[in-house]
């Protein structure tokens, strides 16, 4: 079935720049429109968090009620021996990739919340594992974060690769804002970087600071679910949820420290002020804030030739305003923002597939793909 749509330039709202010490805010009304078709892939899905793709074509996508599906020819199979997922709040299975070099070593790459280890509750936690048939296979343990907490927000989480070799992959501060993000010696509310194999290069930011956790490549987070590699610059982008107003866009750099709860744009749910600092000269300012939060999940950069007036910017996901946006950038500067596909539904997550055309993974429904006429 396909549902045409139209998408539509919007007017830009107040958004801030990490080259503008100022903070100018900036408004943008551009208009245009152009249909699409929007194609449904995979039906019947719940919760729809990682998606993707096989070499030939098939795709892997986890449920975050802690099934694994490997969707080819039109059927839908469920693999066996996935690791017993902590499945509460926004916690279960969560994402997963394939190695870069995918085709000779087969490895797939998932994060998920698991109850392993000291105390009630449960955290994040990444692995590895071949598939055999259909069935995981030599699953390993590569990183958990304590300690286990029956929290049920912010675990994160999502996984990339760099031009390097490098795994990047994000746990949120699971709701302990004034303990976790802000302090090296305790996991949660950072961005981590190991090998592919787990071991902790020995040249990440914290590596020789006494009692700090040592896979910590940057802090100061509060639930980042959204990173991904630029394709061109080959920088690590990351994206996370403010608490009410203040989601940030954020290029990811050694050791630096994201400010989260010291500086932030967003308030308490409640109206009532976090702080009064947006910024300061020792953190790291996003370059595109949003206000109201548009609930970001999902990211990923327009790449190939199926779309060449989106080519090179940014998509990313809204849960809360049902919608993928794109937003233009010129360089790392932010120039603009418009809707695409508006109200599909909760956008988990959004990624362009091998075939080169956009996925969009949505809440109580599936996967969909955008399809220009």
């Amino acid at each position: 079935m396909k549902l045409l749509l139209s998408f539509l330039f919007l007017l830009t709202p107040i958004f801030s720049c990490k080259n503008n010490p100022n903070q100018t805010e900036v408004a943008l009304t551009i208009e245009h429109s152009r249909p699409y078709d929007i194609e449904n892939v995979v039906d019947g899905l719940t919760n729809p968090w990682g998606m993707t793709w096989l070499p030939d074509g098939s795709m892997l996508i986890t449920e975050k009620n802690g099934e694994l599906i490997h969707f080819k020819n039109g059927e839908k199979t469920q693999i066996s021996n996935v690791p017993e997922v902590y499945n509460r709040g926004q916690g279960g299975l969560l994402d997963i990739v394939l190695h870069p070099n995918y085709s000779e070593n087969g490895w797939i790459y998932m994060t998920y919340s698991s109850a392993e280890g000291e105390g009630s509750g449960g955290n994040t936690k990444l692995i590895r594992a071949k598939l055999e048939g259909n069935s995981l296979v030599e699953i390993q343990s590569l990183y958990k974060a304590t300690p286990n907490s029956t929290r049920g927000q912010h675990f994160g989480s999502r996984i990339a690769f760099d031009n390097e070799g490098y795994l990047y992959f994000s746990i949120g501060e699971r709701g302990d804002r004034d303990t976790n993000p802000q302090d090296i010696t305790r996991d949660c509310g950072k961005i981590y970087r190991l090998y592919d194999d787990g071991r902790i290069p020995e040249d990440n930011p914290f590596y020789n600071e006494p009692n700090a956790k040592k896979a910590i490549f940057s802090y100061g987070h509060r639930n980042p679910q959204g990173l991904v590699k630029h394709p061109e610059t080959g920088a690590i982008w990351e994206h996370e949820h403010g608490p009410k107003g203040g989601d940030e866009i954020n290029i990811i750099q050694k050791g630096k420290n994201y400010g989260w709860p010291v500086v932030t744009y967003g308030v308490n749910y409640s109206g009532t002020t976090i702080t009064e600092e947006t910024e300061r000269p020792n953190m790291e300012g996003p370059i595109h804030y949003w206000v109201p939060s548009i609930a970001p999940c999902g990211m990923d950069f327009v790449t190939g030739n199926k779309y060449p007036d989106w080519k090179g910017h940014l998509l990313v996901g809204s849960l809360k305003f049902n919608y993928v946006e794109l937003v233009r950038l010129e360089g790392s500067n932010v120039i603009g923002r418009e809707k695409i596909a508006e109200d599909i539904g909760r956008v988990r997550n959004v990624k362009m597939g091998p075939d080169g055309y956009i996925y969009i993974a949505l809440e109580e429904q599936g996967i969909v793909k955008v399809i220009p006429n």
